[in-house]
């Protein structure tokens, strides 16, 4: 029989002193796009091994605009975002007195994607992109022929993002040209995995959704070029047509914005200090586009120095290149 552990007094109140600190790991809350998660899920879970369990990191997917219902309410002490933060929820925060760093941390391609096995999609313009998801189309643009006369007279089955989603923001801004404009008859989802396997099961489906998604899915899905507009090249989402400026309307940067209060948290301070430094090569394993290495370390001054706010107009704006959101940033 093992013997049982003796405790005095001094013991049990020295157990007792001792509990609350163990057990109080701390913790720096995150929530937001499921576009921005591999990377930000990346930079957690090193960071979480460099400090061997005393700091928690969670991260959610409650999609952009859900995350920051929840980040201007201080419920959050940093939100991944697909796009730049929205005007109305500028409002909110400024009504919570939410204060905030925006720190761009990558850029991507939100890649339009099919079923491998359809045969007849080679590329698709953006004026019929915007045929099928414009809110007219709903419950009228229902089979491919309809779109193109050259294309088959077979169900199109859509997989896009949800109302929630600064990727859904994002898209419609950029093909429909008001963000929030969409047909509502598809099969919506903050989460993109339920959207890869919607369209890797079928062969008329189409949908859209963070390059990431359709990188590491490659072998179920083949993303769709783009034509921008009639008598330009039909581009293909990669690394280099987004450095090159050619993947459009559909490059954008992301960011994560970090609360300024909570920034005084020394783990929420170290955690993001640590994105910075490891941002471009986390965003290169998860497939997407690192910034240059100036832009981290932009990042890093307007922290110190205290610039908080945003660079962008309170809109979903489209077709900001690399160039031009550093130069945007470097003037804050």
């Amino acid at each position: 029989m093992k013997s049982l552990v003796k405790f005095t007094p001094i013991a049990f109140a020295l157990a007792a002193l001792a509990a609350p600190q163990l057990a109080a790991a701390q913790v720096v809350k995150i929530d937001g796009s499921s576009t921005v998660f591999p990377i930000t899920e990346g930079v957690a879970e090193d960071f979480q091994k460099a400090k061997k369990g005393a700091v928690k990191v969670t991260v959610g997917i409650s999609g952009t605009g859900g995350g920051f219902k929840k980040f201007c309410r201080a419920e959050t002490d940093i939100q991944n975002a697909s796009r730049p933060i929205l005007k109305k929820e500028m409002d909110d925060c400024k009504a919570a007195g939410v204060e905030y760093f925006e720190l761009p941390v990558a850029f991507d391609a939100l890649t339009v994607v099919m079923n491998p096995k359809n045969t007849f999609l080679k590329q698709i313009t953006v004026e019929e992109l915007k045929k099928i998801w414009e809110p007219a189309a709903q419950g009228k643009i229902t089979r491919w022929n309809q779109v193109n006369p050259a294309w088959p007279d077979a169900p199109i089955k859509l997989f896009g993002a949800g109302a929630d989603s600064g990727t859904f923001d994002y898209f419609t801004e950029a093909i429909n040209g008001k963000s929030k404009a969409s047909r509502g008859d598809f099969t919506a989802s903050e989460d993109d995995n339920v959207l890869v396997q919607g369209v890797s099961q079928d062969v008329n489906a189409l949908g859209y959704f963070g390059y990431a998604y359709y990188a590491e899915n490659q072998a179920r899905l083949k993303a769709v070029p783009i034509v921008e507009k009639a008598g330009k090249p039909a581009v293909a989402p990669s690394e280099q047509t987004v450095l090159s400026g050619a993947y459009q309307p559909l490059s954008r940067p992301i960011f994560i914005y970090v609360n300024a209060k909570a920034l005084g948290k020394p783990e929420v301070k170290e955690f993001v200090e640590y994105f910075m430094r490891e941002a471009a090569k986390i965003a290169k394993e998860v497939k997407y586009v690192p910034l240059p290495a100036k832009a981290y370390t932009t990042n890093l001054e307007h922290l110190a120095k205290g610039k908080k706010g945003t660079v962008f107009g309170g809109t979903a704006e489209v077709g900001v290149t690399i160039d031009e959101l550093m130069k945007r940033e470097a003037k804050l």
